[in-house]
Formats: structure tokens, sequence, C-alpha cells
């Protein structure tokens, strides 16, 4: 009975540790994401600056 508890206890603290290491990739993936979409705005918003868009006015 006790290595039933155990083995089941383990299970237990295995998946929710898994779960934990999908959270901080996730949460990794998002900063990374969030960084590469700010710096396009970013870009881009330099280039129209700085290339005329062809408008006489």
């Amino acid at each position: 009975m006790r290595l039933c508890r155990w083995l089941l206890s383990a299970l237990f603290i295995a998946s929710v540790s898994g779960c934990a290491v999908v959270a901080v990739a996730d949460a990794a993936v998002t900063v990374v994401a969030t960084g590469v979409k700010v710096t396009a705005k970013a870009v881009g918003a330099a280039a129209d600056a700085v290339i005329p868009d062809g408008d006489e006015e």
C-alpha cells in the first residue's frame, strides 16, 4: 500500500512539474514574440519616416 501511494505521489509531482515547464516556456515565447513585434513596428515607423511615400503635397 505504501508503494502504491508513493508511486501515485511521484506521478502527481511529475505531472505538475511538467505543467510548470510548459508555463515557463510559454511565458518565454510570449516575451520574445512581444519583443519582435515592438521591434518590427519601430523599424516600420523609422522606414516610413525616412523613405518618401511619393505623395506630392
